[in-house]
């Protein structure tokens, strides 16, 4: 089909109409993945941290392991950027097999580093991998998944990061016992297991069909329409012609004129002009549940050990405790978006745990709590706030155009992992390393009125896409004037 030609496409609608189905639990199986691994590595990085500076591993240095951390952070936003583009220029499919091979590669030679060039070298493209994860895998969820069961869908996939969080600490308990592994071993078998998992995933996604929205986009609707058709089949067999859902209303065919790619200009236009309320509201919600968050998990283990005096080789068995909260919220909330609706829900959501922070901060300030209902506390706190992080991802991949969704949730991403993946470590690491309690209860303060904040922008410009289809919440460039 030529460039420009203009046609009137039922995919969309087809797809929204379709009943939940083996088919949609293997993409979300296999795309979903993808958060399991983030948290995995995550997790591992910051448990081998300390066994890192032993001289039989790598003998790195305190400095050394923290900028190691920061390459993995500024891969993550270069590849969010990088494949975001990618995504929407070359399509899903394509691009989720190049990030998941590229952090399989990455990730699998960390575990042959030999000195802290080389580490952070690959740490920087495991981060890469990742950071385009990100863009590909959300894009191509939603585009594929129907638009009563999107929100619930979406939050439970991105909360499985901490199902990867809670593996790999699990993990480092068994592979850095001396008892069981040599120390120079076992830490190359930790990274060993990103790579594993990368294997099985590139096995299952080999099933997963390009979004059928995107090529309808790039003037290959007879083949859109082929796998449109193919899904109902192997759905409800020789009877796809009368395929729908009960709980689905007919929706009107998406015109558009199909182009081979978006320019430039237009991409900065949609963002910063057409759609900068929308944009606002992305920033907001990414950047304060990103602070909130990294504020919080990555100085986690130094608010035990600083202010409750726990032991380091226990930390992970707290952290378990905390990553099932972050887990548990998404799965047990997540169907409440597609009911209550998302301006409610992400609103409460951020209200309430930025409220149960400040009001968290204030017990610990006290001194009325202790290790165990501190975690507890927080455990709390990210059973909510799981849900309204996750909540945040699945706003930006709604409430832009299909041509540049996957660009605009790596804008966001990376603009959140910077200010709340640096700036909130580095805050609040500074703020306990003076080992001031009134100092850190401030810091917690900052970062729940961020959270409040973010629920304010939501209840003022949130946009209710519960049940709508993505056509119908951010129409497509291509249509205009049609």
């Amino acid at each position: 089909m030529a460039d420009g030609e203009t046609i009137e496409s039922y995919v969309p609608a087809r797809l929204d109409r379709m009943p939940w189905s083996r088919w949609h639990w293997l993409i979300v199986v296999s795309l979903g993945a993808t958060w399991i691994l983030d948290g995995l590595e995550v997790t591992l990085a910051g448990s081998l941290g300390g066994i890192l500076t032993r001289h039989e591993t790598l003998g790195l240095t305190d400095t050394q392991v923290g900028a190691s951390a920061t390459c993995y952070l500024a891969g993550a936003v270069i590849g969010a950027l990088l494949f975001g583009y990618g995504t929407d220029r070359l399509g899903r499919k394509k691009l989720f097999f190049i990030t998941v091979a590229v952090y399989l590669i990455a990730t699998g030679l960390t575990a042959f580093s030999w000195n802290f060039v080389s580490y952070a070298f690959f740490r920087a493209l495991t981060g890469a991998g990742i950071g385009g994860e990100y863009a590909a895998i959300n894009s191509a969820i939603d585009e594929l998944i129907p638009a009563r069961v999107r929100g619930r869908v979406d939050l439970m996939i991105n909360g499985s990061y901490w199902l990867g969080a809670a593996l790999g600490a699990g993990a480092t308990i068994f592979l850095l016992d001396p008892r069981r592994l040599p120390i120079w071993l076992g830490w190359r078998c930790a990274f060993g297991i990103g790579a594993t998992l990368g294997l099985v995933i590139i096995f299952f996604r080999r099933w997963i069909p390009e979004s059928p929205r995107w090529l309808m986009i790039h003037g290959r609707n007879q083949e859109a329409e082929r796998i449109v058709g193919e899904v109902e089949r192997r759905i409800v067999g020789s009877n796809s012609a009368g395929i729908t859902d009960p709980g689905y209303s007919d929706a009107p065919p998406t015109r558009i004129r199909t182009r081979t790619h978006t320019p430039w200009h237009e991409i900065w236009d949609a963002i910063v002009h057409e759609h900068r309320r929308r944009s606002f509201l992305g920033l907001v919600l990414m950047l304060t549940q990103a602070f909130f968050y990294n504020a919080i998990f990555f100085t986690y283990a130094l608010v035990l050990i600083r202010f409750y005096s726990v032991p380091a080789k226990d930390v992970g068995g707290y952290l378990l405790f905390f990553a099932l909260g972050n887990m548990l919220g998404p799965f047990l909330l997540g169907h409440l978006f597609d009911t209550i609706g998302r301006k409610k829900m992400i609103a409460a959501t951020y209200g309430l745990a930025g409220s149960l922070l400040a009001l968290t901060g204030w017990l610990f300030h006290a001194g009325l709590l202790t290790a165990q209902t501190q975690t507890f506390a927080w455990t709390v706190i990210f059973f909510i706030a799981s849900a309204a992080a996750s909540s945040a991802y699945l706003t930006v991949s709604e409430i832009f155009p299909l041509e540049i969704r996957a660009l605009a949730i790596a804008i966001f991403y990376a603009i959140g992992t910077l200010a709340g993946g640096v700036g909130a470590p580095t805050l609040f690491g500074w703020i306990i390393g003076t080992g001031s309690i009134t100092a850190l209860f401030i810091g917690y303060l900052v970062a729940a009125a961020l959270m409040i904040f973010g629920a304010l922008v939501e209840a003022w410009i949130g946009v209710p896409a519960e049940r709508r289809s993505l056509e119908d919440v951010a129409a497509p460039l291509s249509s205009r004037n049609l």
